[in-house]
């Protein structure tokens, strides 16, 4: 599975994020992997956002669960990540991350990563 994530790069604060990863080499819906946005801030560790499996069932780091939206398109075979009322603190390399083990809270060293889109918030 290959991952390529996509966004605005640049982001004012309050606005809504939308962020995309075009997923080939399988199908989101049918090769029973799970897929996760994680981020990492400068400076900062990774940090898990959320899931979504391939039933379409999601799953929310509860730090982010009111913020954070994760959805696909089947047609497309994209996974979707929106996030609202952005904050300087959301600046971070925003990963798309394919998850063969199937956790919906996952081991980091157990996904398979896109390369990464940078987004930075600031007004």
């Amino acid at each position: 599975v290959q991952l390529r994530e996509s966004g605005p790069g640049l982001a004012k604060p309050s606005q809504t994020l939308s962020l995309t990863c075009a997923v080939s080499g399988g199908s989101i819906t049918t090769n029973y992997v799970y897929y996760a946005w994680v981020r990492q801030p400068p400076g900062k560790g990774l940090e898990w956002m959320g899931t979504l499996t391939y039933s379409g069932y999601t799953n929310y780091s509860p730090s982010l669960k009111s913020r954070a939206s994760i959805s696909r398109d089947n047609a497309k075979n994209t996974v979707y990540l929106q996030m609202n009322n952005l904050k300087p603190e959301d600046t971070a390399i925003y990963y798309c991350a394919a998850d063969p083990f199937q956790c919906t809270v996952p081991t980091m060293d157990e996904l398979f990563w896109g390369q990464g889109t940078q987004v930075t918030v600031s007004s």
